[in-house]
């Protein structure tokens, strides 16, 4: 969103008067400004830029006479159900959302705020269903927000009644943002999938595996950081004042999770920036805490003597380790041949290096973590030069398996009850984008089938592993939201689709295969007779139990298919060599017709490689 239009221009504005503007507003502009009669387009090197450029020149500068208007520039086609809402009240901030908030010296008090964003939450939910709310960092004092509606007809009456909204003492501007999915030019893989008529699965997500190639993938690997509980509260400042000078100092966005892993002693804080954006932020946010630490000591010292310094955590007579969350996968790559990368780092910075042991026993796969904690002491500035060399190890190991794997992407669509959407999509859709990213899946609910429907489906599409992790979550969330009673299991309904030339090989003959399948994962495994194969000659197979049971019925059947891919590959292989040694041997007249004709038997009907059932 990067594209602006600027509007209520007099005609007799040149591009060297807008250029003159935006220079002397500091704010940089690509390309040429392109003025039609009494409007003109212009592009920002970037979304932050173009938001600067609307809140600094929007119904604030004068051109010829007459206050311009800046807003995104949105083609018609792209005008659905997103809109973006601005100069929303300063004590309307996003971290106005956090409930708990653990002081370092507050010594178990809790401090509780008041989630106001809900003042807002009731004038969005007056035009429409909420789809999701996220706040855009900006520079101003007021917030800003991205809401996506559930239809196109609910976000423009959103933008009539809006716009001009006086709220609380502040005017709201409403404008559409860019809905790619809106565009009728765009792939027709983007289609919504509905519950019988499954379309192709969407665009790439940003910042899953398997995307574009041959593009800058450093920001898909965020800098992931555990940090103290006691530390939080600091991190956040008071009203999210000091987590908001950091995202702005670094052009990040920092998730902190507060409420995962409730009672434990540390939370895991996610940066999402450029390289230099997160050591920057890291090093801030180490800064803080020494000074937290600081602090508590001096305040234990106060307090009494040798008592109040004996309860007192080691760490604080210390400088505080830096603890970094990797993924399994990087970390072989990170230590190295008999540990050569870990020592090198340890040398060139001055660090002391340790990696927590890896568990992969069933009962730790149960808590969804595949990363492992490297745990760097040194100074705050070793810290940080070993943090650079840490990440910059993981991003290449990233970036090699992106250009050696084409991963498999599997999608799977889990219905859950209706009642639950709400919990599973979280306040202003912050759990559901939470789960995302923690489970690198893409993950959408799609609409409901009826006003009354009972179930809503959730597309989840990702990598076998990412698969695991979401619907993982998914079970987890409903049992602990009581969806499901005590000592009630949680079973879910899973669809995944197999080409239809393939459904008979899960089946097996006189159903001996999907009987298997059942008895050994304990799931309720279907694959509905008289299907009518959808446009990519594909049929749905059921999947019915509890989530372990589910999962390995799941692996089973793409087990099972890939099997029969291998076969095929196989059977065109052998065909094409066929048809190619018939050729070389100058087979001329009816002989050169029984080899293409023999080809052709090899190959099947429509080309594909035929299989035969034992």
């Amino acid at each position: 969103m990067n594209k602006l239009y600027i509007g209520n221009l007099s005609d007799t504005v040149s591009p060297v008067d807008l250029e003159s503007v935006f220079n002397d507003s500091k704010i940089p502009y690509t390309g040429s400004f392109l003025v039609k009669a009494g409007y003109a387009f212009v592009d920002c090197p970037d979304e932050n830029w173009a938001m600067k450029a609307i809140e600094t020149l929007s119904g604030k500068v004068e051109v010829h006479g007459k206050l311009i208007e800046v807003e995104h520039s949105v083609p018609k086609r792209q005008r659905s159900r997103k809109i973006q809402i601005r100069n929303i009240p300063p004590h309307l901030q996003w971290e106005l959302t956090v409930d708990l908030y653990c002081g370092p010296l507050s010594l178990g008090t809790q401090v509780v705020f008041i989630p106001c964003w809900k003042v807002l939450d009731s004038v969005l939910a007056q035009y429409g269903s909420v789809e999701s709310c996220e706040q855009v960092n900006t520079d101003t004092e007021t917030a800003v927000v991205n809401v996506t509606y559930s239809s196109k007809e609910q976000a423009k009456l959103a933008i009539e009644k809006l716009n001009g909204f006086q709220l609380e003492g502040y005017t709201l501007k409403v404008a559409y943002i860019p809905d790619e999915l809106a565009d009728p030019s765009a792939s027709s893989s983007q289609a919504m999938p509905t519950r019988r008529g499954y379309g192709h699965r969407g665009p790439q997500r940003q910042g899953s595996p398997g995307g574009a190639t041959g593009q800058n993938h450093h920001n898909d690997i965020p800098l992931r950081m555990l940090v103290p509980t006691q530390f939080v509260g600091a991190i956040i400042g008071k009203e999210g004042a000091t987590i908001r000078n950091i995202t702005k100092q670094t052009q990040s966005k920092i998730d902190i999770h507060r409420k995962e892993n409730a009672g434990a002693s540390e939370k895991p804080i996610t940066i999402h920036a450029s390289p230099e954006g997160c050591s920057t932020a890291c090093k801030i946010i180490m800064e803080i805490m020494q000074k937290e630490a600081q602090d508590m000591k001096l305040h234990f010292h106060g307090i009494s003597s040798r008592t109040a310094l004996s309860a007192m955590p080691r760490s604080y007579n210390d400088d505080l380790p830096l603890k970094i969350l990797a993924h399994n996968n990087f970390v072989g790559r990170l230590i190295g041949k008999e540990g050569r990368n870990l020592k090198k780092i340890e040398q060139d910075t001055d660090t002391k290096i340790t990696i927590s042991p890896c568990w992969l026993r069933l009962q730790e796969l149960t808590l969804y973590n595949p990363e492992r904690t490297i745990t760097v002491k040194g100074s705050i500035e070793t810290c940080g030069k070993a943090e650079e060399e840490i990440m910059k190890k993981i991003r290449e190991s990233y970036e090699s398996d992106l250009s050696a794997m084409n991963v498999e992407m599997e999608t799977v669509h889990l219905f859950i009850p209706a009642m639950s959407v709400g919990a599973i999509i979280g306040k202003m859709g912050q759990h559901i984008k939470q789960l995302s990213r923690f489970a690198g899946a893409s993950i959408k609910i799609a609409p409901p089938e009826t006003p009354d429907a009972k179930e809503r489906m959730v597309v989840i599409t990702g990598p076998p592993e990412a698969q695991f992790k979401a619907q993982g979550r998914i079970y987890g969330k409903l049992k602990e939201e009581n969806f499901f009673g005590p000592k009630e299991e949680v079973k879910l309904e899973a669809h995944i689709k197999v080409p239809s030339y393939a459904a008979g090989r899960v089946i097996g003959k006189g159903g001996k295969t999907v009987n298997e399948l059942q008895n050994l994962t304990s799931a309720e495994v279907v694959v509905p007779r008289d299907q009518i194969p959808d446009e990519n000659d594909e049929v749905i197979v059921k999947i019915t139990g509890h989530f372990y049971a589910c999962q390995l019925a799941q692996r089973k059947i793409q087990e099972i298919l890939a099997q029969v891919k291998r076969q095929q590959q196989m059977l065109q292989k052998n065909a094409n060599a066929a048809a190619a040694a018939a050729a070389a041997s100058g087979a001329t007249g009816n002989g050169g017709a029984s080899a293409s004709a023999a080809a052709a038997a090899a190959a099947g009907p429509n080309g594909q490689p035929q299989l035969r059932r034992k």
